[in-house]
């Protein structure tokens, strides 16, 4: 989960720096007969929330598509620009003020909606940290900061949570980028030693060979300056003969250990630069992984205001999950319903019969699931089955919500899965 934490600074900071005023909203606490109260209006709520809301709640995309219902939006004015007019709107209580209003309650419906059970400020505030658990920022911070029970105290928590969130988020983008700036340095450093080696190997060999050529021009010296057998020096000539190949063939063997030492170590230096090579090609794996998934979650949490996102729509497609953890189902299932597409679950088997999953498989139009946490069968189940039906499957890098985010952008032929990472 991430957004860009430079615009969100530039959007939030002239708020965070001074404390918001004694009154967020025109009520200060909730009154019992909820019956009779109406959820707040963004005109009703203070100004200083109209930032974060405006930038929290909707995309670049969504908000040019409001204001142009009001002939604000045309293609020359840039985001920045959007965003300020959207702020000035929000504090409104006109017709456009209304337009802005009826739209983000129209993109949050289901939020607003799972809100209406909270029937106290306690409950409110369950709700609230459930949404910030679960990474469902917009539409959680939407239904809280206008929802009947919303008190001085939540209104402040939420915008503070909200806030810091940025903080975080960003701090983990660097830590990314800094190790992968690590393992380029370390891929330079690696291939400046492996160069080194290959000229000191191959001035070795010229070197070796080169002596080898010297001692055999000296050997047939040698043996042409020989005296003849029946000489009076013949037995000295054989004599120093026999110590002149001796000491030639103890040189030669020097020569040769230094070779095999030489090329022992060029290969060990081969293989810890394909170790590394292989490092480094994993982390930039991950880290494009991660940035899809970072940009996923910043159209749905706080989008870059100079870059329109716009979420995927999967057009009621069925998008069936096997595996994952029991617990992050219904988030799922609400992540899946807001890209437009209808959601089926079964738990590789754990609980659920196997024998359905191919039935299942044949309704569903797109079948993914997290490769840490589903079984080795089922995951070979669910790829066997896929194939044989002609459905396109998706792994995803972990059973959270933000790989759902950018699965659907994953969707490709059958072959290409076959690189992606095997479940454990």
């Amino acid at each position: 989960m991430n957004f860009d934490v430079r615009s969100h600074a530039n959007a939030v900071a002239p708020i965070m720096s001074r404390l918001p005023p004694p009154s967020l909203a025109r009520h200060d606490s909730p009154r019992p007969d909820t019956a009779e109260r109406k959820r707040t209006r963004i005109w009703d709520l203070h100004s200083n929330l109209h930032c974060s809301i405006i930038g929290t709640c909707l995309s670049a995309s969504e908000l040019r598509q409001i204001l142009g219902r009001v002939g604000i939006s045309r293609p020359e004015v840039t985001d920045h620009e959007l965003h300020i007019e959207g702020v000035r709107i929000a504090g409104r209580h006109d017709a456009t003020g209304k337009i802005l209003n009826k739209a983000l309650d129209q993109r949050h419906r289901l939020s607003i909606k799972r809100a209406t059970g909270a029937q106290t400020a306690d409950q409110l505030l369950a709700y609230w940290k459930d949404g910030v658990q679960q990474g469902e920022i917009p539409g959680t911070y939407w239904a809280v900061l206008t929802h009947p029970m919303a008190t001085e105290a939540l209104i402040r928590r939420a915008f503070g949570d909200v806030h810091m969130l940025s903080h975080l988020v960003g701090s983990a983008n660097r830590a990314d980028l800094k190790r992968l700036c690590q393992l380029e340095a370390e891929k330079v450093a690696l291939e400046e030693r492996l160069q080194r080696q290959q000229i000191q190997l191959r001035d070795g060999i010229l070197a070796r060979d080169e002596t080898i050529r010297e001692l055999r021009l000296a050997l047939v010296s040698r043996v042409v300056a020989t005296p003849h057998p029946g000489d009076d020096t013949e037995d000295d000539a054989r004599r120093a003969l026999e110590k002149c190949v001796a000491d030639l063939e103890r040189r030669l063997s020097v020569e040769t250990r230094r070779r095999e030492a030489i090329e022992q170590r060029h290969q060990q230096a081969r293989q810890e630069l394909s170790v590394e090579a292989a490092a480094r090609r994993a982390a930039e794996r991950s880290a494009t992984q991660l940035t899809d998934e970072l940009q996923a979650v910043e159209a749905a949490l706080m989008p870059d205001l100079n870059t329109a996102i716009s979420m995927p729509n999967l057009d009621d497609r069925l998008v069936l999950y096997v595996g994952g953890r029991p617990n992050l189902v219904p988030s799922l299932r609400v992540v899946t319903e807001q890209l437009g597409a209808r959601f089926l679950h079964h738990d590789g088997g754990i609980e659920e019969s196997s024998n359905v999953l191919a039935g299942l498989i044949a309704r569903a139009d797109i079948v993914v699931f997290p490769v840490d946490c589903i079984s080795h069968d089922a995951a070979l189940s669910v790829k066997r089955l896929c194939r044989q039906q002609g459905k396109a499957f998706v792994p995803l890098r972990s059973s959270g919500t933000s790989s759902l985010l950018v699965a659907p952008g994953k969707e490709a032929p059958l072959c290409r899965v076959e690189n992606a990472p095997s479940a454990r």
